[in-house]
């Protein structure tokens, strides 16, 4: 059978799904259809030496099993010769256990068990036996294995190939036959192939070059539809590339049949992995050249942070993680970690591509200091992120949530250097003729090539724009204003403080007898006044030492001032002159033609005279934060944005950037929807009123007729 007609072998195993029916619901046939299907290939393979292995271990059979494997896996090979890598001891096959109907439940278990080690581990990932049994307890097990013996997978009738996509195609029906939860593990398989053209398609002339050796790795390969669409596209352009793929995956049923998948398709050099990629690494220190991954939406990783948190970083990353209430970005870490490094023309240091979905959520969640936007920054200064695209919403079988498909590379063209390319494709798709769940739109081949063109161009155009790095990011800086109090003596004042610190009441009296008990809007003035007069009085009397003593003058503040606009600013400090290091408090900043005294002035100190300059108290309900444009300086910002409206607003010099050291927090930003915005006016009123009367004179119409 040759790949152009493997959906007619494809069709009849699905119609074995007919047997189970009642038992099964067409969400669980999975569970019995793809392990047989799977089982039955590997008959048909090692049917050919099947007689030498069994002479062969009735020698070996008393030996340590793992000594059995390593000669038998060897032994056992294929119609041109080669080693398997894995056999079956057992002297049962599909023919015998057709031919047993009474015993069929323990023969299929004990043929399982005659398989090699790594065979046996897959089929414990499928729990293959509690569907023997649930199989004998319905009566169907006889029926559905013999269906499964009449259908001839013997290499010289089904090549390794169509196989694959046999095998393909039913892992899409299944999938789509559990539409309900499917996004948990199953990417559409147009969203698959778009993000293997942006991810292949600009290596095309060195993929399509003789010898050519390709690394792929998928750490949430789900079923392996990512690795199969990535290998059919490299053999599609180089039928003589030797392409290895390597995947992981944490459901064991997943793990189960992408292995299977690699088994049934003649891979040995490939490798599919079963555990948590995060926390149990399975290609730790292994670099590739291409990556891809539809990880989980939206998953929190709290399972998992104390296994990450004993680390001093995670995968090289020592930055702050994202929150515990999505991890998806931390898959996106652990794949820049296995980059092959870049060297330009050094053909050991070939740099790597990635590719991975995510939601809308990585693309701004977190404001500037978060793990998010931490992690966005430390990937946007290294200029690994290419490119983003947009896709349609209800894409997705358990979704109708937005998604996005991130590339990035260490190794980005010339002309690419510096930019990040974005990409719009929420408007080209197609409705389905069927929806699956959440499923209603897709995108058919047309929409397909013009992203993939599109992406290849790098042009301004109305669903493409090209940005530098640097438009991103952002300062998030903290403007201040003066605190501004007004003192006034009133009776309730009174007893609140004298409640807390009755030996005050000589000093209190003595203030009052100074200032009355009208307001006064010059705090300053007040207190320097007051510190006077309490000085004066015996030291029983007046201010304690200590602690004791600060508590009662932060008291007296409290008890006796309030916020009012039009009071003086409340000074912190004077100072005399101080020297400012103008480079480290704006780094990579261009700043603009301002005097020093300008510029003091702008970070909060007022020029009082005599080389003195007044700090103000900050007041806290006043502090307003700015997101300013990493390509225009603070100070002009402040001037144009700010001081026009609040004249005695000044800079926050004491919050500098973790990094760079600069005043502010960089943050890094994606606002897809802000930068494909389009205005849309509303409509005149005179053609809202006009349809508003002629439906007005229609509901009439219809009342009179009712009426008469």
């Amino acid at each position: 059978m040759t790949p152009g007609n493997f959906q007619q072998l494809a069709n009849f195993i699905w119609s074995v799904a007919d047997l189970l029916r009642g038992p099964y619901r067409p969400p669980q046939y999975e569970r019995v259809m793809l392990p047989l299907t799977v089982l039955r290939r590997f008959d048909a393979v090692l049917a050919p030496t099947k007689d030498e292995v069994l002479k062969r271990y009735e020698t070996l059979k008393d030996k340590d099993p793992q000594l059995i494997d390593r000669v038998l896996n060897v032994l056992a090979k294929d119609d041109e010769g080669r080693p398997l890598g894995f056999h079956n001891h057992s002297q049962l096959d599909f023919s015998k256990l057709k031919g047993d109907p009474d015993n069929v439940n323990r023969h299929l278990v004990d043929y399982i068990n005659g398989f090699s080690e790594n065979i046996r581990k897959i089929f414990e990932r499928f729990e293959f036996e509690a569907e023997i049994e649930k199989l004998e307890e319905a009566n169907r097990l006889y029926q559905v294995v013999s269906a499964f013996a009449a259908i001839d997978l013997h290499p010289c009738q089904v090549d390794n190939i169509t196989m694959g996509l046999v095998f393909e195609d039913l892992i899409r029906r299944f999938n789509e036959a559990a539409n309900e939860t499917a996004g948990d593990h199953f990417t559409p398989r147009e969203v698959i192939r778009l993000m293997v053209n942006l991810l292949l398609a600009p290596d095309t002339e060195v993929l399509t070059q003789a010898g050519k050796i390709v690394t792929i790795c998928d750490p949430a390969c789900g079923t392996g539809g990512m690795l199969a669409e990535t290998q059919n596209w490299i053999r599609a352009h180089n039928p003589e590339a030797t392409v290895k793929v390597y995947g992981q995956d944490y459901n064991p049923r997943s793990y189960a049949v992408a292995a299977s998948d690699l088994l049934i398709k003649g891979h040995r050099d490939s490798r599919i992995e079963y555990g948590n990629t995060l926390t149990n690494d399975r290609f730790s220190g292994m670099r590739f050249d291409y990556l891809l991954a539809n990880p989980p939406f939206g998953v929190d990783w709290k399972a998992e942070k104390k296994e990450i948190d004993r680390w001093p970083n995670f995968r090289g990353y020592s930055g702050k993680l994202p929150r515990i209430n999505d991890g998806a970005l931390l898959f996106l870490i652990h794949m820049i970690d296995k980059f092959q490094p870049w060297q330009p023309g050094d053909r050991d240091q070939p740099g790597s591509r990635i590719a991975i979905v995510f939601n809308g959520s990585p693309l701004f969640t977190g404001g500037a200091g978060s793990g998010e936007s931490e992690i966005r920054r430390w990937i946007i200064e290294h200029d690994w992120l290419e490119a983003i695209v947009a896709l349609p919403e209800q894409m997705f079988y358990n979704t109708g949530i937005g998604t996005f498909i991130w590339v990035l590379s260490n190794r980005k063209e010339e002309h690419r250097k510096g930019k990040i390319q974005l990409i719009d494709a929420r408007e080209r798709w197609a409705p389905m003729k069927r929806s699956l769940g959440n499923k209603r739109r897709w995108l058919d081949e047309k929409a397909i090539d013009e992203v993939t063109r599109e992406h290849g161009a790098l042009a301004e155009t109305k669903t493409s724009k090209v940005f530098d790095n640097a438009d991103f990011g952002y300062r998030r800086v903290a403007i201040q204003r003066p605190l501004r109090l007004k003192f006034q003596t009133t009776q309730t004042a009174k007893e609140y403080y004298l409640d807390t610190f009755p030996e005050m009441l000589d000093a209190v009296l003595a203030i009052e007898e100074v200032f009355g008990n009208e307001a006064h809007f010059d705090w300053n003035q007040v207190w320097d006044v007051a510190q006077k007069i309490v000085k004066r009085l015996p030291d029983d009397k007046g201010w304690a030492k200590g602690a004791r003593g600060t508590a009662q003058k932060k008291a007296f503040r409290d008890a006796f001032t309030a916020v009012e606009s039009e009071a003086e600013p409340v000074i912190a400090k004077v100072h005399k002159e101080d020297a400012f290091d103008i480079e480290a408090m704006f780094p990579s900043q261009a700043l603009p033609e301002v005097t020093l005294e300008e510029l003091k002035a702008l970070l909060g100190f007022i020029p009082a005279g005599k080389g003195r300059y007044i700090e103000y108290e900050a007041d806290p309900s006043l502090k307003d934060f700015e997101n300013i444009p990493l390509k225009e300086d603070l100070l002009s910002y402040v001037q144009r944005e700010v001081r026009p409206y609040v004249a005695d607003a000044w800079i926050d010099r004491n919050t500098l950037d973790e990094q760079d050291g600069g005043i502010g927090s960089v943050g890094y930003e994606i606002n897809f929807n802000r930068e494909f915005f389009q205005y849309q006016p509303p409509r005149p009123l005179a053609e809202i009123d006009a349809e508003l009367e002629i439906v007005e004179k229609r509901i009439m119409g219809l009342l009179r007729e009712v009426m008469e």
